[in-house]
């Protein structure tokens, strides 16, 4: 299958005939902090108030926004979605999963839920740490589907 007809154009892959079947998948990123920004986090200091809150609630409600923002994204039935923000000494780790029972894979949302998270703390922590940069946002496992498994080497 692809996105790209015979004439060049983008459309989206009709995937009416593929089976219904269980989908997960997982996505990581961080987002590099200040040491200011990082004890704001530790203590609860950040002016806005919960960052961590925020951005993880921010991950989850993107996830089911996908489709809306990313054009050839099929809307897919959202079974379980987390998003877990983990605070190091140079910034956030932030990882999601979702899952769903559905026709195609899950894997831009899981990609989804970190960058918005990310975004959503940059935005809580820009008061503290105007330099903060999010970075190494990637898929780290799938499963389910027609191409099976896979996790990150």
């Amino acid at each position: 299958m692809t996105h790209v007809r015979a004439d060049g154009s983008a459309h989206m892959v009709d995937v009416s005939g593929k089976a219904v079947t269980a989908r997960e998948a997982s996505a990581r990123g961080r987002v590099l902090l200040s040491a200011d920004a990082v004890a704001a986090l530790r203590d609860g200091t950040v002016p806005k108030g919960d960052a961590l809150a925020v951005a993880r609630l921010a991950g989850i409600q993107a996830v089911k926004r996908t489709p809306e923002l990313v054009p050839l994204a099929h809307p897919v039935a959202v079974h379980a979605a987390s998003v877990d923000l983990d605070v190091a000494d140079d910034g956030v780790d932030i990882s999601a999963t979702v899952r769903t029972a559905d026709r195609t894979g899950i894997e831009m949302e899981a990609l989804t839920a970190v960058s918005v998270a990310a975004l959503a703390l940059v935005d809580m922590v820009k008061a503290v740490d105007r330099h903060a940069r999010i970075t190494d946002v990637r898929v780290t496992a799938k499963s389910g589907g027609r191409s099976g498994d896979w996790v990150e080497p």
